[in-house]
């Protein structure tokens, strides 16, 4: 597989927090020649499944990547010399620093391009100059007089960032929706290496939607699914230049295995024993409260599932550059599919009487 061919897709195809149908729609053609079948819930998660060979009831293993993206929605519609300018709101934390000047498109009743402006800094007052552009100050203009523009767009119309996947040197990449667009091809990597491979257990993996807003879809997939044990796949934060300290992590230097306590100890393990039968490099994370990924969702549901968390190390999280190593796309799912694989009919009871003997 092309990998950055098939994040160019994920990444270019719109997918704001609660309006993911477009690059669900895209997943759904990708994970198609791996899996036994599919199915959409009423949240808008994709939920696909592939089957394992092990005797049945088979155990089931979710793995969760979230598919929405952040974006902007249409706040109010304003005019200005007979033509339309929309007012904007946040969806999902836009680092709003970076908001000015982009190219977005409006979905209304159709897709409008647009720019992101505002006025220059020598006629704002001086008490907002040489300050970021802050919602008061944007306005999405998409070039149409004021009767077009509200026979085209509605209040609550969801406005995407148009920005192209970019090659930079090495296996670096850059654009916009790598959170977490990284991570459905993380799942799309490890499908493709089960296909080869025998593996027990029934793999159940999962687009979530709304991570960004709600971490809804883990929440309602974990539940209605009833998976034995879950992975959550998500990015963290790269180092570079002012962010080098012990929370960041290379690019390039391999998954990152988080400990923390949305993570089962014995989850962790059993990754951790994958990545080194892999001879694979890794790195290990911790939080100390809430990891703000799906892991927090899939671990709660029901009577609690065992959840790991495999991260992928991002640059500039939430902004229109976000930048990653392909590499490490491609090791987090071989390491995935190892994973998988290794398990067995004892895995559980042998996570639970380590949990219980504190191992």
């Amino acid at each position: 597989m092309d990998i950055f061919k098939h994040l160019q897709l994920l990444t270019e195809t719109p997918g704001p927090s609660g309006y993911e149908q477009p690059v669900a729609a895209a997943i759904e053609e990708a994970w198609r020649p791996y899996v036994d079948s599919f199915n959409r819930d009423r949240v808008g998660n994709l939920i696909a499944l592939k089957q394992g060979q092990g005797q049945e009831p088979r155990p089931r293993l979710l793995l969760a990547a979230h598919m929405d993206e952040i974006a902007l929605m249409v706040s109010q519609i304003e005019t200005h010399n007979g033509y339309g300018f929309l007012r904007l709101t946040n969806v999902g934390g836009v680092d709003i620093r970076h908001l000015y000047g982009q190219l977005v498109t409006v979905h209304g009743r159709r897709d409008l391009p647009g720019v992101l402006g505002s006025l220059p800094a020598a006629m704002l007052p001086e008490d907002k100059r040489d300050k970021a552009f802050g919602f008061e100050e944007l306005v999405a203009d998409v070039g149409l007089p004021l009767d077009e523009v509200r026979a085209q767009v509605s209040i609550g119309d969801f406005i995407t960032f148009r920005q192209p996947l970019r090659r930079l040197l090495g296996h670096r990449i850059a654009g916009k929706a790598l959170d977490n667009r990284a991570s459905v091809a993380t799942v799309t990597v490890c499908l493709e290496n089960l296909r080869g491979r025998r593996h027990e257990w029934d793999v159940v993996a999962v687009a979530t939607a709304q991570e960004e807003t709600r971490l809804l879809g883990a929440f309602t997939s974990a539940y209605a699914q009833q998976p034995e044990a879950a992975v959550a796949i998500d990015v963290t934060f790269g180092k570079g230049p002012g962010a080098s300290d012990e929370r960041t992590f290379e690019l390039g230097g391999g998954p990152v295995l988080e400990l923390g306590p949305n993570v089962h100890p014995g989850m962790y393990q059993a990754l951790k024993d994958a990545a080194e039968a892999l001879e694979m490099k890794f790195e290990t994370g911790t939080h100390s409260r809430a990891s703000g990924t799906d892991a927090f969702g899939l671990q709660i549901a029901r009577e609690g599932i065992p959840t790991g968390l495999v991260s992928i190390p991002l640059r500039y999280m939430h902004t229109m550059v976000e930048s990653l190593d392909t590499a490490d796309v491609e090791r987090c799912g071989r390491l995935l599919g190892e994973f998988i694989a290794r398990l067995n009919g004892n895995f559980l009871e042998k996570l639970t009487a380590n949990l219980m003997e504190g191992d």
